[in-house]
C-alpha cells in the first residue's frame, strides 16, 4: 500500500513542507510586484482604448437596466461623454450583444466601487484577476512539479508577460475567460490529488473484501469487481464546473476548456486505475469516473451559464426577451414545453451565432492563428504621436503606446517548447507535460477551424498561463530531476534563474510601450523592431 500511495501521489506531504513554505513566500512575493506594476498608472489613457468602447458602457448599462442598450440617438460622442461623467446616452432600445453577460458584470464591479466615470474603475478588475492569476499559475505550477524554484518561475514568466500586462490593464473580456479557465485548471489538480488519495486509502480495503468473496455471477457486479473501488464525491471538480460555466458565460471560447478538461480529468482517473492494477482500468476510469465527471461538471456549467444571464431574465427590455411571446411554440411540439423565456433566449443564442460565424472585415490589427505564438502581429492598443512641448515630450517627436507584444522569452520560448512538451508527453507518458499542452489545446487549436473570420492575437492571452507551463516543462529538464547529484541540480538552477532573469529584463525593456509612457520615437523604434509590430 505504501508504493501503491508513492506511485499515485509521489513524496510524502511531510517531506515537502519546507519547499511548499518557500514556493508561498516567492509566488506570494511575486504576486506582490506583479500587482502593483498592474496598478500602477492604470487610469491613464484616461478616455477609452480599443474595444473599452463596447465593453465599458455595456458593463455600465447592465448595472443600471440589468441588460445592454442602444446609445441615443443624436449622441455624436458617447466615449466623449462617457469619459466626461455624462451618462444620460442610452435608449429603451435594447441592444445585440454577441457575447455573455459574466465578464461585463465583473468590470461593472470596478465601476461600482471607483465610479463610473473612473478610468481605473473600467481598468479595476481586469488589474485584480490578471494580478491573482499570478498566484494561481504560481500554485498550478507547484502542484504539477512540487519545486518551489518552477512553481516561483511560472509565477514569475507571467507576472512579466507583456501580453497578459497589457490586458490585465484594459477593460476587455478575454482576461476572464483566462481567469476562469485557469481557476478550473487548478480546481482539477486538486480533484486529481484528491481523488488519488482516496484510491490509495481505499485500495486495499477493496482488495482484501473482493479476494474473499466469489466471483459474481452477476455482469455488472462482476464489472465493478473488476474496475476498482468508488471515489466519491468529487467536490473540486463540481467547483470546476461552476469556474468553467462562469468562463463559458464570459465568451463561448469556454466551451472549449470544458470539453479538453474534461477528458483531461478522465484521462489522470484512467491513469490511476492503471497504476493501481485494476483489472479493467480503462473501462472503469470511463464508465466509473468518465460518467460521473460528465454529469458533475457539464449540467453545473451550463446551469451556471443559464443563471449568468439573470439580468436578462429579470428584465422585460433586453434583446429579444419577449422573441417567444411573439413566436408561440405549435401547440403538442416539444418546443412547447420549454419556457418561454428560455426559447426567446434561444433564439438570441441562434442569432448571435450568425453573427460570429458570419464575422469577416477588414481590420489592421487582425491577425491569423498560426502568427500568435511567435507574436507575429500584437495588437495595438493605443497610441498618441505627440511633438516637443506636448505631455512633457523633449525630443522633435515621441510615441505613447500600448501593444500587447508578448515577452518573447514566453512566447518565442514556448513555440520552441511546445515540440519538446509533445514528445515529453506522446513518447515519454509525462502527464505534467499533457497538462500543460491542455490548456494551448483549448484556447489556441480552435481558432484554426476559423481562417477566413476576423480574429485578433489579443485572443491568445486565454492561453498564455499554459505557454508559460510549457515553457516551465522545459525549464524543469534543465534544472534535472530530484534524485540528480546535487551539483547538476546547482547548475540548473542557475540555468533556470539567469533565463527568468533575461526575461525580467525585457519586460522592463518594454514596458513603456505596455504603458502609454512618453519616449522619443527613436527609442520606440528600439523596441519595436518589425513593420508588423507596428
Amino acid at each position: 500500500m505504501e508504493d501503491l500511495r508513492a506511485r499515485l501521489l509521489g513524496p510524502e506531504p511531510r517531506s515537502l513542507r519546507r519547499s511548499d513554505r518557500a514556493a508561498w513566500l516567492g509566488i506570494l512575493l511575486v504576486t506582490l510586484v506583479g500587482g502593483a506594476l498592474r496598478l500602477w498608472r492604470l487610469g491613464y489613457p484616461d478616455r477609452l482604448v480599443f474595444d473599452e468602447t463596447y465593453y465599458v458602457k455595456q458593463a455600465w448599462s447592465l448595472r443600471l437596466y440589468g441588460h445592454e442598450r442602444e446609445i441615443r440617438e443624436g449622441v455624436e460622442d458617447p466615449n466623449a461623454f462617457f469619459t466626461n461623467g455624462t451618462f444620460d446616452i442610452w435608449d429603451d432600445v435594447p441592444d445585440l450583444v454577441v457575447h455573455p453577460p459574466v465578464g461585463k458584470w465583473m468590470i461593472a464591479l470596478g465601476e461600482m466601487l471607483l465610479g463610473p466615470e473612473s478610468s481605473a474603475g473600467w481598468r479595476l478588475s481586469s488589474a485584480v484577476v490578471g494580478t491573482l492569476s499570478i498566484l494561481v499559475l504560481g500554485r498550478v505550477a507547484w502542484h504539477l512539479w512540487r519545486n518551489a524554484l518552477l512553481a516561483v518561475a511560472a509565477a514569475a514568466l507571467l507576472a512579466v508577460d507583456g501580453h497578459h500586462y497589457v490586458q490585465s490593464r484594459i477593460g476587455l473580456l478575454d482576461i476572464f475567460v483566462m481567469w476562469w479557465a485557469l481557476l478550473a485548471f487548478l480546481l482539477l489538480l486538486l480533484d486529481r490529488e484528491q481523488a488519488r488519495r482516496r484510491l490509495a486509502q481505499r485500495w486495499g480495503p477493496w482488495w482484501e473484501r473482493t479476494r474473499a468473496e466469489p466471483v459474481p455471477t452477476n455482469p455488472v457486479r462482476r464489472w465493478l469487481r473488476w474496475w476498482g473501488p468508488g471515489l466519491g464525491v468529487r467536490w473540486w471538480r463540481l467547483a470546476a464546473g461552476l469556474s468553467l460555466g462562469l468562463c463559458i458565460g464570459t465568451k463561448w471560447s469556454g466551451l472549449f476548456f470544458l470539453a479538453v478538461f474534461g477528458l483531461m480529468t478522465v484521462w489522470w482517473d484512467i491513469g490511476a486505475r492503471r497504476a493501481a492494477g485494476a483489472p479493467g482500468w480503462f473501462t472503469g476510469g470511463v464508465v466509473r469516473d468518465g460518467i460521473p465527471a460528465f454529469l458533475s461538471m457539464v449540467p453545473v456549467a451550463l446551469v451556471t451559464y443559464v443563471a449568468s444571464w439573470a439580468g436578462w431574465f429579470a428584465t422585460d427590455g433586453g434583446w429579444k426577451r419577449g422573441w417567444a411571446a411573439q413566436n408561440p411554440a405549435d401547440p403538442g411540439s416539444v418546443a412547447a414545453l420549454v419556457p418561454d423565456p428560455l426559447r426567446s433566449l434561444w433564439a438570441y443564442h441562434a442569432e448571435m451565432m450568425t453573427f460570429h460565424v458570419g464575422l469577416q472585415n477588414e481590420h489592421a490589427w487582425k491577425s491569423n492563428p498560426w502568427s500568435w505564438s511567435v507574436q507575429w502581429r500584437p495588437t495595438l492598443f493605443y497610441a498618441e504621436w505627440p511633438t516637443r512641448g506636448e505631455k512633457g515630450c523633449e525630443a522633435a517627436s515621441c510615441v505613447e503606446y500600448i501593444a500587447s507584444l508578448g515577452n518573447l522569452f514566453v512566447w518565442w520560448g514556448a513555440t520552441v517548447g511546445l515540440l519538446v512538451v509533445a514528445f515529453l508527453w506522446l513518447l515519454g507518458r509525462d502527464w505534467r507535460a499533457g497538462a500543460a499542452l491542455s490548456g494551448v489545446v483549448a484556447g489556441w487549436f480552435p481558432w484554426f477551424l476559423y481562417q477566413t473570420r476576423t480574429i485578433y492575437s489579443f485572443y491568445a492571452v486565454a492561453f498564455a498561463p499554459w505557454l508559460v507551463l510549457v515553457v516551465v516543462c522545459c525549464l524543469a529538464l534543465v534544472l534535472g530531476p530530484a534524485d540528480a547529484p546535487p551539483r547538476r541540480r546547482r547548475w540548473g538552477a542557475v540555468a533556470v534563474v539567469v533565463y527568468l532573469v533575461l526575461a525580467v529584463a525585457w519586460f522592463a525593456w518594454y514596458l513603456p510601450v505596455h504603458t502609454a509612457q512618453v519616449i522619443p520615437r527613436g527609442e520606440w523604434q528600439l523596441r519595436l523592431w518589425f513593420d508588423f509590430w507596428t
